[in-house]
């Protein structure tokens, strides 16, 4: 008796470990730059992304955590990325601030800011770009079940180690932590996770419509 059991893997043998960002840069262009530089490229590219949409934010009043577009920029650097430039991607974003770019949430930056209550959602980051980036290279991103299911377990890597963090920072109970940091989040995340998801098999079928340059 045999016990059948799915398949992480959903790729073709032939396309295991490629993800949409290798499309990214036109073919000519790569075979021109070398595959070091584009790599290079495509991580910078990806911490500035990041960067870009962390500037993105409210606060809710007396909440120390804000509404930003980070979390919808990781889940997309990190599926886009693969596992190896996307974790890259978030932890050069991480180092950036550390050393005093104004790159974190509104505009803030430092060392104090990643050990602070905050600082377990900047960790998550590379935890949730591994995550989607590993399950981007399996092929889970190409179809719209596989990349939801993705970019929820990313989104849910950030909030593991960002809730009980800021309730550790701010000498509270996990209780408080999830009331603070993470139920005021959910309609949000769950729009982010969703237009997230839905491009990348849109991705795909337009990278499928270009033989050409696969």
């Amino acid at each position: 008796m045999t016990i059948s059991v799915p398949r992480l893997d959903r790729s073709a043998a032939g396309e295991r470990g490629i993800t949409i960002a290798d499309f990214l840069v036109p073919v000519r262009l790569a075979e021109g730059i070398g595959v070091r530089v584009r790599h290079l490229a495509l991580i910078l590219a990806g911490a500035v992304f990041i960067a870009l949409a962390a500037q993105v934010h409210f606060y809710l009043p007396g909440n120390p955590v804000p509404y930003t577009g980070q979390t919808f920029a990781v889940l997309v650097a990190g599926g886009a990325l693969g596992f190896r430039r996307g974790v890259a991607a978030t932890s050069l974003y991480l180092v950036l601030g550390i050393v005093g770019l104004p790159v974190y949430a509104d505009a803030k930056h430092g060392w104090e800011i990643v050990v602070g209550g905050t600082g377990g959602y900047l960790v998550g980051f590379i935890l949730a770009a591994g995550i989607v980036g590993r399950l981007a290279e399996l092929g889970w991103d190409r179809n719209l079940l596989g990349s939801i299911g993705a970019m929820l377990l990313g989104d849910a890597a950030i909030f593991t180690i960002g809730v009980p963090w800021l309730a550790v920072a701010y000498h509270q109970p996990l209780a408080w932590g999830v009331a603070n940091g993470l139920t005021p989040f959910l309609g949000a995340e769950i729009l982010k996770f969703a237009l997230a998801a839905g491009a990348f098999p849109v991705a795909w079928w337009i990278v499928g419509r270009r033989p050409g340059d696969r």
